[in-house]
């Protein structure tokens, strides 16, 4: 006796060897035997075992589906029962076996009811069954045309439309990504590797900084329709002369200083920070614009602007008018010992708009230490700013004449072209802008903690630089607290403590109250944020470091062991592992390298141990770079931040 059963949601045969009242132990035709129950078998039959299901099967394809449907009636019914009037007879045990074959192969038309039996699917259910399958069938061959087109090197329009997504946040439920999936295991390449084979990445730049925009600017880098700022115009204007010092291309000016000589001789230093805080007003949609993208972003060739140009004009420090700004004054004596701090909210005059390009050839240490006699605007002020910032410098136990010099890097893109030029860091105007920002933020951090007032302060007491809402010493910077207040145009940080300085001065509730959730909220946002922006400087820094490889043809270079496998490239802002190096590297050690391969796409850059340069003996450390450096963020250094703007 053999019998045609159900298990694990298909159909078998097999000899029954044994059998209880609730099971059988049957043999199937390869040889395997197996315990089945008896309700689980549909058929008893004692024809041929080996092309039972084989014939029942073809007889099953031959049947026309939608006629069997039709036939049915719209009670429930056994497959057995349907059999007998499909073929007209009483069925044999195959061609029984073929109608439960087809039964089971189309559950658009057939819903079970039990094991052996159907009911007939309502029309209307069949309709919108088979419209869905129709619409499934056409998108399979939709998604195969795609992934053809794809794979032959063509991209489908409907693809190259959604493609920056597909790379960078994919839907992997739509048409376009399933095309993408499967010409990538046609073609063997990467999604991103197949999309350039496509031509879909004409840019890589472009590339990374769609799917920058796509990760932190959903709505995009433009600004939604919002009422504007508000600039006063009751300030009382500032009895002095200020300028202030920055990069050519910016336009966020948030520093300005003045210099005043007393009756007495004292010198009374003025260190002015625009005040955006002063035009925006609470709960506004320009404040919640400030509490959502945080920082300005900066990377070569482009930055995206946390505040609207038009906020920025009316606030920026702008040569020629009066400008809103909070103000820190401190009387400096003779030997730089300091008094009267003074914080006033008023309009400043600002008479220059010092730009580096301009002022560094005239004023750096060569013609600090020998002045040529060549005038220049604001000489005099500089020129004591300068000593009273190397003051303020010692004061913090920061100064060290024996540090090695530390390069800064600025890149400049020319229709996909790239100039990197270095310039070293800590020459008198970026000490001097430096050293007067560090004042102000310590200062006002002090006087806010002195107040009972919450800020946010940049706190390093155990080697981590880390946000915090209470004030604690920055021991990087050599000060009690650090309180970022000097760059309210460029970060949500600063912008936030200003609100509370402003508070303090005129001596009304803060906006933030100790532990307050919101303030917390912000702290916590920015520090993602600005962790994130900055890596996407680093990432679109490292291409354009890989770019002027091969713009300028360059076969070989030195560089520094920092640890290990990790090193740091001369004369250029890159620092990556190299494995397979000798294990007894020491830091500090100078290798020489040669260029073997770049792949811009996949931003990687492969290299060759030549020689080693020095001996392990005289290796010293190597200088370190911006990210280890005493914290000089930017926006408080005289140069903007690698590739900043």
């Amino acid at each position: 006796m053999n019998v045609f059963y159900e298990e694990d949601g298909g159909f078998k045969v097999g000899t029954v060897l044994s059998s209880t009242d609730a099971a059988l132990q049957v043999e199937a035709p390869h040889g395997k035997r197996s315990k089945i129950k008896t309700n689980h078998v549909l058929l008893r039959f004692t024809s041929p075992l080996a092309d039972f299901l084989p014939t029942a099967e073809a007889i099953a394809a031959e049947v026309d589906i939608g006629f069997l449907w039709e036939c049915c009636g719209q009670d429930e019914f056994g497959f057995e029962a349907l059999a007998q009037d499909y073929v007209g007879h009483p069925p044999s045990a195959v061609e029984a076996a073929a109608i439960a074959l087809r039964l089971h192969s189309a559950p658009i038309y057939f819903h079970r009811k039990g094991r052996g039996r159907y009911r007939a699917a309502p029309e209307d259910i069949l309709k919108a069954a088979l419209a869905g399958q129709e619409k499934r069938r056409l998108q399979e061959v939709q998604i195969t045309e795609w992934a053809a087109q794809l794979a032959a090197g063509m991209l489908p329009e409907a693809i190259a439309s959604q493609l920056m997504t597909l790379l960078h946040r994919p839907d992997k439920n739509t048409l376009e990504w399933k095309a993408l999936e499967a010409a990538c295991r046609t073609s063997g390449l990467s999604p991103l590797k197949l999309a350039a084979a496509a031509g879909g990445i004409p840019s890589v730049p472009d590339y990374l900084l769609a799917g920058f925009l796509l990760e932190h600017f959903p709505k995009g880098r433009g600004f939604a329709e919002c009422a504007p700022g508000t600039p006063p115009t009751d300030l009382p204007v500032a009895d002095v002369v200020a300028f202030s010092i920055d990069d050519a291309a910016t336009t966020e000016i948030d520093d300005a200083f003045s210099l005043v000589t007393l009756a007495d001789g004292t010198r009374r230093v003025g260190i002015h920070i625009a005040a955006p805080t002063l035009g925006v007003a609470l709960g506004s949609a320009l404040e919640k614009l400030v509490y959502s993208r945080l920082s300005t972003v900066y990377f070569p060739g482009d930055k995206i602007t946390m505040l609207p140009d038009t906020l920025v004009e009316d606030f920026t420090l702008k040569a020629g008018q009066a400008c809103p700004a909070v103000s820190l004054y401190v009387d400096v004596a003779e030997d730089f010992s300091m008094s009267g701090f003074e914080t006033r909210i008023e309009a400043v005059p600002i008479a220059a708009n010092l730009r580096h390009d301009t002022l560094e050839p005239l004023f750096n240490a060569e013609t600090l230490a020998n002045d040529p006699g060549i005038d220049y605007p604001f000489k005099a002020e500089l020129r004591w700013l300068w000593e009273f910032a190397n003051a303020l410098e010692v004061r913090r136990g920061k100064a060290d004449p024996n540090r090695p010099p530390q390069q800064d890097y600025n890149f400049s893109i020319d229709n996909g072209q790239v100039t990197i030029t270095r310039r070293q860091r800590g020459e008198p105007m970026d000490k001097l802008v430096a050293e007067l920002m560090i004042l102000a933020n310590s200062e006002w951090g002090g006087q806010l903690d002195k107040a009972g007032i919450p800020a946010i302060y940049r706190a390093q007491t155990q080697g981590k630089v880390k946000m915090v809402t209470t004030a604690q010493p920055h021991v990087g910077l050599g000060v009690a607290q650090y309180a970022w207040s000097s760059s309210p145009l460029r970060r949500a940080v600063d912008f936030v403590n200003q609100r509370q300085i402003v508070a303090m001065v005129r001596e009304e509730p803060p906006v933030f109250v100790a532990g307050s959730t919101e303030l917390f909220t912000i702290l916590r946002d920015f520090d993602a944020a600005y962790s994130a922006y900055n890596a996407f400087q680093d990432q679109t820094e490292r291409f354009w470091c890989l770019r002027w490889l091969q713009q300028e043809q360059v076969q070989e270079v030195t560089a520094r062991v920092i640890k290990e496998d990790l090193l740091r490239f001369d004369n250029l802002p890159l620092v990556q592992r190299l494995p397979g190096l000798p294990d007894n590297l020491v830091s500090g050690e100078v290798l020489r390298l040669g260029l073997v391969r770049v792949d811009e796409l996949m931003m990687e850059v492969e290299w060759r141990l030549i020689e080693r340069l020095t001996p392990p003996a005289v290796a010293v450390a190597p200088a370190a770079d911006a990210t280890e450096a005493a914290e000089v963020p930017e926006g408080e250094a005289a140069a903007p931040s690698v590739g900043g703007v």
